[in-house]
């Protein structure tokens, strides 16, 4: 069994990292996971919160707002909506990542599709529970 693997973390504006890890803690939207060296081939969907890279030298977090991730043979990739240090999240950017979740919410409500409005409130909790995880 190989002691790392190959992460990337990708958002629409930038490449994040692309570092070897030894794993990868990572908020999926049917649950928390952790992908290790020779982890089953896996797709998941994010949800907001904390991505833990434990690399060999030390350990890194990045806030996710949601996104996708895959681990294959070669690593773990994570296609991410919006993605940053957490050390790098402000209190302005939390509180904009709120704010448009708080909206989503808002608008699902006077749509009145109450599965939009579940899948919107979810949205909110998962937000709000990340910044209360990183004490934002």
């Amino acid at each position: 069994m190989a002691d790392t693997m190959q992460f990337d973390l990708v958002s629409p504006e930038r490449r994040l990292a692309s570092v070897q890890a030894r794993e990868v803690r990572i908020p999926g939207a049917e649950g928390d996971m952790t992908a290790m060296p020779d982890h089953a081939p896996t797709i998941t969907t994010l949800r907001p919160g904390v991505l833990r890279v434990v690399r060999p030298d030390g350990e890194d977090t990045y806030a996710v707002t949601g996104g996708f991730a895959e681990i294959g043979a070669e690593g773990v990739t994570v296609l991410a909506e919006r993605a940053m240090l957490t050390k790098d999240l402000t209190r302005e950017v939390y509180d904009s990542y709120v704010a448009e979740a708080r909206a989503a919410l808002d608008k699902a409500r006077e749509g009145g599709d109450g599965n939009l409005v579940d899948e919107a409130a979810k949205l909110l909790a998962d937000m709000v529970a990340m910044g209360d995880h990183i004490a934002i």
